[in-house]
């Protein structure tokens, strides 16, 4: 098919592998759903928000967690807000993770791997993550010396897990999910009670904390961002299933989404009016809106898991009606959601750079995070472009892992 393709390339007058790479990003965007890369493609530009407000942006307010906030202290509705909008990307961004190693894992056994070679598949994927933690995501985020374990230790640490977990039917992963959730704050009471709380093992499964006079920092537990992952393998799997039974899939996975999103919001609603558990202690001063979003992310809290997955998967629900209805909606959002991590990996250093030749660094106000936001897109959608491209066109090679 590829010399087919080269040879009618060339015969048009157009470069051979230009035509390759073209024939292989729409073969594989065949085999997608738009929706979920258009939601992926969203959350990276917050993302992009949020990151490009910690580099430029001097009044940024960070207090997401009962560790980082004094009661009584004003929120700036703006500055507030901004990191708020944020909040979706992680959570939704581990959830759509789980839902494409759910697709691609199936897609594998079917093309006849083994199962041991799926495991070792995930486990290399988890690794690798872990390895860009740590080597090259946190000199960009904290600077050299120091290591910070945040979304990629999440979801490097929940492939590694999977590889074991997915063999338990869709209802038991449901179950374990949930249960992490919910019972997450009782697991960080228990171990406080034992005296462990401030251990680095309890740090990096459930609170996360601050180890070797800073030079440590856990900021993403595992088991709760594992529990996202979990919802979303979930999700792949059914979206799989409906398909192979015939079900008009858009049209059930919108409905089934519509249904979890407002049980999520609901569920928030609930967990934030009583103002008890669930909230990780991070309560609220007064009945504001600020004081109901202001809600614990480090480590994610009920009311926070609550509210962001209900966001998404409502989001989720209406983006399988739209593209269903529209194909091609999306457009350059869907194509940096199909490249999410490559964007991912590069985008802090290139504000970073950016921020370091022009002592740019914390000079700037609110503005700054979506001028930032605006023009790192802006640089590095062509590189997302070709990246797109070579991957859809090499779907063996290394960028299976990036």
């Amino acid at each position: 098919m590829i010399a087919v393709a080269a040879a009618d390339g060339a015969r048009a007058g157009q470069a051979p592998g230009a035509r390759i790479y073209r024939d292989a990003v729409r073969d594989s965007s065949s085999q997608r759903w738009p929706a979920l890369d258009v939601l992926r493609g969203f959350v990276m530009i917050l993302m992009a928000i949020d990151h490009a407000s910690a580099t430029f942006n001097a009044d940024r307010v960070v207090t997401d967690s009962i560790f980082m906030w004094q009661p009584g202290a004003q929120l700036p509705a703006a500055q507030f807000l901004t990191r708020w909008i944020t909040h979706l990307c992680a959570p939704t961004f581990v959830l759509l993770a789980g839902v494409a190693l759910a697709i691609s894992s199936e897609r594998r056994l079917g093309a006849g791997d083994a199962p041991r070679s799926v495991d070792a598949h995930l486990r290399r994927r988890g690794l690798v993550l872990l390895a860009l933690e740590v080597a090259w995501m946190s000199p960009a985020m904290v600077g050299p010396g120091r290591v910070l374990l945040q979304v990629l230790f999440a979801i490097g640490g929940a492939l590694i897990a999977m590889s074991w977990l997915r063999r338990l039917p869709d209802r038991a992963l449901l179950a374990i999910a949930l249960g992490l959730l919910v019972g997450g704050e009782a697991l960080a009471g228990l171990a406080d009670a034992l005296g462990v709380l401030q251990s680095l093992p309890v740090a990096v499964l459930l609170v996360g904390g601050y180890f070797a006079d800073g030079r440590l920092v856990v900021a993403y537990p595992l088991l709760p961002w594992l529990a996202m992952m979990l919802l979303g393998w979930v999700l792949g799997r059914r979206l799989l299933a409906w398909r192979e039974r015939g079900v008009d899939v858009p049209g059930r996975a919108a409905a089934v989404l519509a249904t979890w999103g407002s049980a999520g919001l609901a569920a928030f609603v609930a967990v934030r009016g009583l103002d008890g558990y669930g909230n990780l202690l991070l309560h609220r001063d007064d009945g504001s809106l600020v004081q109901w979003l202001h809600v614990s992310k480090y480590p994610p809290s009920l009311s926070f898991a609550c509210l962001e997955l209900g966001i998404a998967a409502l989001l989720l629900a209406g983006l399988f009606r739209v593209t269903a209805a529209r194909p091609g909606f999306g457009g350059p959002v869907g194509t940096i959601g199909q490249v999410a991590l490559f964007f991912y990996v590069l985008h802090m250093h290139a504000m970073g750079l950016v921020a370091l030749a022009l002592g740019w660094q914390d000079r700037f106000g609110l503005g700054s995070a979506y001028v930032g936001a605006a023009a790192v897109l802006i640089a590095l959608y062509p590189a997302c472009v070709r990246y797109r491209a070579y991957k859809a066109a090499h779907p063996g090679g290394w960028t299976q892992y990036l």
